[in-house]
């Protein structure tokens, strides 16, 4: 069996939902990961919060920092969970399940997680 990421992209990151409607997601976030866990696929989670965010970039030759990731950008990373799949598709077919999807424009990348076998 092998690791796979599912890397939460929200399209418009910049839209602020009430604490109601951040609950309610949250919930049903909770629910989909439990759905998860006990089929014993579960194994771990990564969130990612704006607080602290910053962004480097190179322009003219030079490292610049800036807060973010917010103003202008279309699409932001709310967090990632690693699951043990069978394949891609039992992989895909979590990902189809997920609370995200609700958002228009959100989605699931599914990504294999490289195996620590020395080789980079």
């Amino acid at each position: 069996m092998d690791e796979y990421m599912l890397i939460f992209r929200h399209e418009d990151g910049t839209k602020v939902a009430s604490p109601e409607q951040l609950q309610i997601w949250m919930k049903q976030t909770m629910d989909w990961i439990g759905g998860i866990s006990a089929q014993n696929k579960f194994v771990k989670g990564i969130g990612l919060p704006f607080a602290d965010a910053k962004v480097v970039t190179k322009k003219n030759g030079k490292n610049i920092v800036t807060d973010g990731p917010f103003g202008e950008i279309k699409e932001t990373i709310g967090g990632s969970i690693i699951i043990k799949a069978k394949s891609v598709d039992e992989a895909i077919e979590f990902a189809k399940g997920c609370p995200v999807l609700q958002g228009e424009g959100n989605s699931v990348e599914v990504r294999k997680v490289a195996k620590n076998d020395g080789v980079h």
